[in-house]
């Protein structure tokens, strides 16, 4: 008996219950009162189950229908998800996407993405990599992921490369950290005195070279906010992208240092997506590559060289 149960059955009992009684559901389904009635007395009978107090003018539901009532909500929403990921894949919507990203890419930016992805393609599957330098497209040459968002010094070839915003790195240092009371530049070999902290590979096939030394002593780290929480407290100097730290260089917490063999201009790194020429650009696709652009330019912006 339970095999006859219809779709149309569950769906009509949930219309009796959102819309208050029979003759309401018969309007809402654009059927007479008496097909209602109908409908949810065979739903009785095959389930074995009185869903209805009929001892009233209108019924109300039994203790067993309102159990029933959550399932029968389940499996409509169910078919509902089903159909709609059928009809995204006969229009060429992908059923995931693999996104890798540098550490250096805003925060917000990135969770911005994801939340809007998650409210615009529901039946997508987001697979999401954060890492540094080479390691990132190494996962898209890899094919492990579809796209990558990486900085200048990320080995790229044979990937298409596409500019989407420019961040630029300022050399920091504590407030209280010997180099922050020089005023003016700051000679190689003052600055060698001091440890340097870069952030670095954890290793891979495709290894980048470690950026901006200007010391033998050398703090390597794996990560953005390890670098930014030791440079905060003073165990060193380094870089930074300068979204990271404007609260900080606003509060004073950290100070701009400006090391003698570097110009302004020296830091500005071009932050581009990445993906393999054969990428198949569905329409999830194509809207994270427009959205990552647009975010990352409101949350970057257009760099600006200091005076």
């Amino acid at each position: 008996m339970f095999d006859a149960i219809t779709l149309d059955q569950l769906r009509t009992f949930v219309a009796v219950v959102d819309e208050g009684s029979f003759s309401a559901a018969g309007r809402k389904l654009r059927r007479v009162q008496s097909a209602v009635s109908h409908a949810m007395a065979n739903l009785e009978t095959q389930l074995g189950v009185q869903l209805w107090d009929r001892s009233t003018k209108i019924p109300t539901l039994t203790e067993e229908g309102s159990v029933l009532l959550t399932a029968a909500r389940r499996i409509c929403s169910d078919v509902d998800a089903f159909k709609r990921t059928a009809e995204g894949l006969v229009g060429g919507l992908e059923p995931s996407i693999s996104l890798a990203v540098d550490v250096i890419l805003p925060t917000r930016a990135l969770v911005d993405l994801c939340r809007e992805f998650a409210v615009k393609f529901p039946t997508v599957q987001l697979r999401l990599y954060t890492d540094t330098l080479s390691a990132v497209s190494s996962l898209v040459l890899d094919g492990v992921c579809q796209i990558g968002v990486v900085g200048p010094a990320a080995q790229t070839q044979g990937l298409e490369r596409q500019h989407i915003s420019t961040v630029r790195l300022v050399p920091v240092a504590a407030k209280h950290h010997p180099l922050a009371q020089i005023q003016g530049p700051v000679a190689t070999q003052v600055l060698s005195e001091y440890v340097n902290i870069v952030l670095s590979e954890r290793g891979g096939t495709r290894p980048t070279a470690d950026q901006g030394l200007l010391s033998t002593n050398v703090w390597r780290v794996a990560d953005l906010h390890t670098k930014h929480a030791f440079l905060r407290a003073g165990l060193g100097w380094g870089n930074m992208p300068e979204h990271l730290v404007q609260e900080d260089l606003a509060s004073g917490r950290l100070v701009r240092i400006r090391p003698a063999a570097w110009g302004e201009d020296n830091w500005l790194l071009s932050l581009s997506i990445v993906h393999r020429p054969d990428l198949s650009k569905g329409p999830a696709t194509r809207w994270l590559l427009e959205r990552m652009a647009e975010l990352c330019l409101r949350d970057i912006g257009p760099p600006q060289l200091s005076p």
